[in-house]
């Protein structure tokens, strides 16, 4: 099968990317080299992060990886069958909990059995979603979808030190169901949590709860706010950290989120305002699904078995990016609806199962006959997916053509 080329550096020009590209990947059994690797960050190829991710992934689908070094521009990934099990990915630094998660997430859901994620890293993180926003606004769409995950939170980890460690549970489904979000509603209530830990003291937790709380009072009259201030148990948490998440439920059932973690040049009282700023964003578009859950959706809707319809605010570079990924890798049909100062993603998606994975899988075993490279005939009696896996690294096969020299050199 010839080799599927994804350039890291389009667009948005960073790890989604790459995560994107491994997760379509497996799933649908397509070998990719994606080269570029993060070209649009100032800090260009694989991180610690990254690489982990990577390297889950390979291991939840037996595939073969070929470049995955730190630094690393360009990967060439050969996924084979995907099992459930027990699979553990450790960044080792503040890298985020979150991003494993997306890029292990979608291999678990279409596995053969119960999986187990056991990820370490930063659960709050800089340029990532907050492991609370994944548990209290991710998971909830993700049901809507069909599918869900469990977990347990073990520790907490602050930036630089990470340390944090969050299990995972994930029963595959047979196949997503599509979805269809276009009525935000009026919001009804917000609720929250401001957090501090390590030498911060309480105090700080109550002023960003009780700035969010009065501006969320002056924006949104007449509703119900409810942000809890708690500090983390010392044996829960490793270093330093603070930060808020609100969440508002809308009548008609949408959830959409803010947050915001401290830092040394701001106020603390401005964290608290600047996570309800990042929830007003999506409230006055009138959006079912903010801006950080807006990219997250799109491979669930081109894998869903359907049409599927979501109303957000203004399309952002990492949906665009996302979309772009999607149709390189699947058949799935996107278009975008424009509503004022909101849009509407329209998707019909591919309907992935898990028959048509195995499916896929056994014909990609079938035995590989007949190459033709410099007009002679090549025959090669391979019965099994490893074994060919094992040949294409040895002997370097390119776009389904494989040296005779290659193939005399190793014997075959």
């Amino acid at each position: 099968m010839s080799v599927t080329e994804i350039d890291g550096g389009v667009l948005e020009g960073g790890g989604q990317i790459l995560r994107m590209a491994l997760a379509f990947s497996a799933l649908r059994k397509i070998p990719i080299r994606v080269h570029n690797i993060r070209a649009g960050r100032s800090n260009p190829g694989l991180r610690a992060q990254h690489l982990k991710g990577v390297q889950i992934v390979c291991d939840m689908s037996q595939g073969k990886l070929k470049g995955a070094d730190i630094g690393s521009t360009e990967i060439y990934f050969y996924p084979g069958k995907i099992s459930s099990g027990e699979y553990e990915a450790d960044t080792q630094t503040a890298g985020s909990i979150c991003l494993l998660l997306q890029v292990a997430l979608p291999c678990a859901l279409f596995s053969d059995g119960m999986t187990i994620l056991k990820l370490k890293g930063g659960t709050n993180a800089e340029m990532a979603p907050q492991f609370d926003y994944t548990t209290e606004v991710f998971r909830p769409l993700l049901e809507k979808f069909g599918a869900t995950f469990d977990y347990k939170i073990i520790k907490r980890g602050y930036f630089p030190r990470g340390g944090g460690e969050v299990h995972i549970r994930v029963k595959p489904v047979k196949q997503l169901n599509p979805i269809n979000m276009v009525d935000a509603g009026q919001v009804v209530r917000v609720w929250g949590w401001a957090f501090v830990a390590g030498t911060l003291p309480i105090k700080v937790a109550n002023t960003m709860a009780d700035s969010a709380t009065q501006a969320l009072l002056k924006a949104l009259p007449n509703i119900e706010v409810s942000i809890e201030a708690y500090k983390e148990r010392t044996e829960e948490a490793i270093g330093t950290g603070s930060g808020i998440n609100i969440v508002a439920e809308t009548s008609t059932g949408c959830l959409l989120g803010g947050s915001a973690l401290g830092k040394r040049e701001w106020k603390t009282e401005e964290v608290g305002v600047k996570a309800v700023e990042d929830l007003l964003q999506s409230v006055k578009t009138e959006a079912c699904v903010d801006n950080y859950a807006q990219d997250q959706l799109i491979l669930l809707m081109a894998l869903a078995n359907g049409k599927s319809r979501v109303k957000c605010g203004s399309i952002t570079l990492h949906t665009e990016t996302a979309i772009h990924i999607a149709q390189l890798l699947t058949q799935a049909k996107f278009n975008i609806v424009k509503e004022g100062a909101s849009s509407v993603i329209e998707c019909e998606g591919i309907g992935l199962s898990i028959d048509n994975i195995y499916q896929k899988l056994q014909l990609q075993n079938t035995r590989l006959d007949t190459w033709i490279h410099e007009n002679q005939v090549l025959i090669l009696a391979i019965e099994s997916n490893s074994c060919r896996s094992l040949l294409f690294t040895a002997c370097g096969l390119v776009n389904g053509v494989l040296s005779r020299d290659a193939v005399q050199s190793e014997g075959r």
